[in-house]
């Protein structure tokens, strides 16, 4: 069963809001454990005081009196500024929630206007793609653009095909280390330098290994797929023309059949989408640092707070405190045992909240790592487009199964960013960007080089109009000069492109313009 871009981003969303519920909670539960053992404290050093009186001359209780007193009146005091930073911490970061819901909805009412008007484009390029399919002009333009598209594929195959062979041929090269020390100091080239013992040494090292004979080979595997790579950039830069020569004429031809207001109304969409996502990013930032310093605050971390407390349980744990303690366990009287087992309880509940609170903080910090990671993953999401009324995802396991395992810790958020990328898809006739729509292909099949339903090709970055990615599933990649040919991709190496800092890098792949993805 397959999900769209819309519900399955809603999916994703509706996973944040809970791991951010549970952030919530534990903080809360961390606030009310620390007040508790504060509270703990002040009835533990009630009981000395209860103890005193009934071991020690009135001399002494008042010193021991006076000093726990002190600790307790500032202990109080620190409780009182500290629930007041508490709730006003507490109360920032709700109001930031609620405007990260605000915005949600907001991207998930304009996704739904720009479904809308997608179908517009689409029902208008039916209407005239046929006829305008016929026309000489374009038709030469098409082929064109689709046979450069071929060679341009056919040429990255071979250069992929070197660089493999030179990573895997070239291994037992760089394996042999008299080899590599003979080749990085250019033996045998006319950039070899050395004075007449080093050569004469360096040609008992070249006989050795026979050096002579291997260093053309190894020269080659290293340049052969060099030169492939130009070659094969080369072809791409061509059909990147040639396509971008198709486009303006499907371009000018949906604008003459009165399809720009509804391009123009796409362009503000996406434009709207692209603020909100921006409004998001810096939102959800400052959540972050709200929610670390809530986090502080509950873990009782404030440093009046913790001074205070630590005074508290200093004053407490006194020789002479403790030394009454000792002597009141060794008496046998009802008084002292009642007092020293109530003691006793207040420190081992004390113990119990420390336990507990130390699980809560380890829980509270893979929450925040987990968010951040999701965040992570929304933001790739979204650049590719995914979120896109015509993207689909053949396995709705992302949001069941899948989801609960990366949410768990089963699976790193690269390998669950990859799931998603393997599963998309585009509709028949769409590509994934812009205010593209499917015209009638005249007989091409979707499975073709130009489809946006896979095993099309995905133009990087750097491409005519901000980039067009031609498919997102088992599609084709041109590599951007000096990469090894493999198919990038932010998530599935364990980088994402979220900005954490501000910033608009990283914003939504693809123009807004119209584009057919299918042909006539």
């Amino acid at each position: 069963m397959s999900i769209r871009g819309p519900e399955a981003l809603a999916s994703l969303d509706e996973a944040m809001r809970d791991i951010r519920r549970e952030e919530d909670e534990i903080s809360k539960r961390l606030a009310r454990s620390a007040e508790r053992i504060s509270k703990i404290r002040e009835t533990e050093a009630e009981l000395f005081r209860q103890l005193a009186q009934l071991r020690l001359d009135p001399a002494i209780q008042t010193e021991l009196d006076g000093r726990i007193s002190q600790a307790e009146i500032k202990a109080r005091e620190m409780m009182r500024a500290h629930a007041k930073d508490l709730s006003q911490s507490e109360k920032d970061l709700a109001a930031i929630d609620a405007g990260l819901v605000q915005s949600t909805e907001n991207r998930g009412a304009a996704l739904k206007e720009l479904d809308a008007r997608q179908a517009e484009l689409k029902a208008l390029a039916a209407r005239i793609g046929a006829s305008i399919a016929k026309e000489p002009g374009f038709a030469a333009k098409r082929k064109d653009a689709t046979e450069l598209a071929d060679v341009a594929a056919q040429s990255m195959r071979k250069t992929e095909q070197a660089e493999a062979d030179r990573e895997q041929k070239g291994r037992p090269y760089r394996d042999d280390g008299l080899f590599m020390y003979l080749w990085e100091r250019g033996y045998g080239t006319s950039g070899y330098r050395a004075n007449n013992l080093i050569r004469y040494l360096d040609s008992l090292v070249a006989g050795l290994v026979k050096f002579e004979k291997a260093r053309p080979n190894f020269a080659m595997l290293n340049e052969i797929p060099l030169r492939l790579r130009e070659h094969a950039e080369r072809q791409i830069t061509l059909a990147k023309q040639a396509e971008a020569e198709a486009d303006a004429l499907e371009t000018e031809a949906i604008d003459a059949a009165g399809g720009k207001p509804i391009r123009d109304a796409l362009d503000a969409i996406q434009a709207r989408i692209a603020a909100i996502d921006a409004e998001i990013v810096a939102a959800e930032d400052k959540r972050d640092d709200t929610a670390k310093a809530l986090a502080s605050l509950s873990e009782g971390n404030d440093p009046a707070f913790a001074e205070a407390l630590a005074a508290l349980a200093a004053g407490l744990g006194r020789e002479d405190i403790q030394t009454l303690l000792a002597e009141a366990r060794l008496t046998r009287t009802g008084q002292d045992d009642t007092i020293v087992a109530q003691i006793d309880d207040a420190r081992a509940r004390i113990k119990d909240e420390d336990s507990e609170t130390l699980e809560q903080k380890d829980r509270l910090k893979t929450l925040a790592a987990r968010r951040r990671e999701l965040e992570d993953i929304q933001w790739e999401f979204k650049k590719q487009r995914f979120d896109d009324p015509r993207s689909t995802f053949r396995e709705d396991r992302l949001v069941g199964d899948l989801l609960n395992d990366f949410l768990r810790g089963g699976i790193s958020a690269a390998t669950y960013w990859g799931q998603w990328q393997k599963s998309q898809n585009w509709q028949a006739g769409t590509t994934d960007w812009g205010g593209g729509v499917g015209l009638p292909n005249n007989g091409r099949s979707n499975s073709g080089p130009w489809s946006g339903n896979g095993g099309g090709f995905d133009w990087p970055d750097s491409s005519i109009g901000g980039g067009k990615s031609r498919s997102s599933s088992g599609g084709f990649n041109w590599p951007s000069s000096g990469s090894s040919g493999s198919r990038p991709s932010s998530g599935s190496s364990g980088g994402f492109s979220r900005p954490r800092t501000g910033g608009s890098q990283g914003t939504r792949k693809g123009p807004t313009g119209f584009k057919t993805g299918g042909g006539f």
